[in-house]
């Protein structure tokens, strides 16, 4: 009996069907454990969406969405400035030096105090950085600065740090420039 390409054609969509009629009825079988495992322990779908591990698009339990990006929960709260940090990259300086962290939890010990007001954050501040050894007043200060120079023509502004803007870099005198 001679093989010819239309009859070995023929085996292989016999055989597929074959192989899609096991699938199905493979599915099927798991579908049925996974309504009644549900219903059994009172699950949604909902449920198994928002605790999907690998799934694309799942939230994490807790996290925040801003825009496109996933914010994660906080994990950790200064309990005298009330700021926070989860935990991922770099540390602030209120937990760095920390040699125990669980008091900083959100969950227990004394992270759940309020926010300081705004007039004893610098007290906070200095009193965190004399606890954990970090320097206060040397060197340049971190984070955004108060503008000191205005260009009174665009009303354009610099703080005084990093590179300087073209309107300000060839003046010899830049007193003229202050913000008063």
């Amino acid at each position: 009996m001679a093989t010819t390409l239309q009859t070995i054609e023929a085996k292989m969509k016999k055989l597929q069907a074959q192989a899609d009629a096991l699938t199905t009825k493979e599915t099927v079988k798991v579908l049925k454990t996974i309504h009644e495992l549900m219903e059994k322990h009172g699950l949604t779908a909902a449920d198994i969406d928002g605790h999907a591990g690998g799934k694309r698009g799942a939230k994490k339990v807790g996290a925040k969405t801003v825009g496109k990006k996933s914010v994660a929960a906080a994990k950790y709260r200064d309990p005298e400035t009330g700021a926070t940090w989860t935990g991922h990259g770099r540390a602030p300086g209120w937990i760095a030096g920390a040699k125990n962290r669980e008091k900083f939890l959100v969950d227990g010990g004394t992270a759940t105090a309020k926010p300081a007001s705004a007039g004893n954050a610098k007290a906070a501040v200095k009193k965190t950085s004399k606890t954990f050894g970090a320097s206060v007043g040397k060197g340049q200060p971190k984070g955004r600065q108060p503008a000191l120079y205005r260009d009174p023509k665009s009303g354009a502004t610099w703080s005084g740090r990093g590179r300087a803007p073209g309107w300000i870099a060839e003046a010899k005198n830049r007193s003229k420039f202050l913000i008063g």
